[in-house]
């Protein structure tokens, strides 16, 4: 399995829901940023406390501090995630094809069908796959303004190991 196909799997997912990507990302940015300040987690106003008063701190670095270092720590990677979430979405939104070139260019095809916002089709292994494409963020490539009606054949490319990574040819697909 190529490692490239699977970075693009897994950037497609935050593209191919740009709409609900850039809400849910949105607003968790704010929390996860939130909790990854220094006196956040338990403990930590009582520590900048005593810090700042001069106080002993009990030992050179108890555990407490150990966990919430660790937890300011996730909660930080987490918001950068959240944040790359959201400019993928973004750009996804306004029409930057982030991941439908790539699928298009080392994908593999295959012919399915339409049905409003469902593309079904059948892999080369025989499994068969009803996905979404909707309508703000489609997973339509090169042409995304192309309407395709319900229950007509069209032409998808999908990548061999992460079929959920896919784009619908909108130059193959008969119109």
């Amino acid at each position: 399995m190529n490692p490239m196909d699977t970075v693009i799997w897994l950037v497609n997912f935050p593209a191919a829901h740009g709409y609900a990507m850039v809400f849910i990302a949105g607003f968790s940015i704010l929390g996860l940023f939130a909790m990854s300040v220094r006196g956040a987690t338990p403990g930590g106003a009582l520590r900048s406390i005593r810090e700042r008063e001069g106080l002993p701190q009990g030992s050179s670095r108890p555990r407490g501090q150990v966990v919430g270092t660790i937890v300011r720590v996730v909660f930080r990677i987490l918001a950068f995630v959240m944040l790359a979430s959201l400019v993928i979405g973004i750009l996804s939104l306004v029409g930057v094809p982030v991941t439908r070139a790539y699928i298009y260019d080392n994908g593999t095809t295959a012919t399915g069908t339409m049905d409003g916002d469902w593309v079904t089709f059948t892999t080369t292994e025989g499994v068969e796959y009803t996905l979404e494409s909707n309508f703000f963020t489609s997973a339509v490539y090169p042409d995304r303004d192309v309407y395709f009606p319900s229950g007509e054949p069209v032409e998808v490319r999908y990548l061999p190991g992460h079929p959920q990574a896919f784009v619908i040819d909108s130059e193959q697909t008969p119109r």
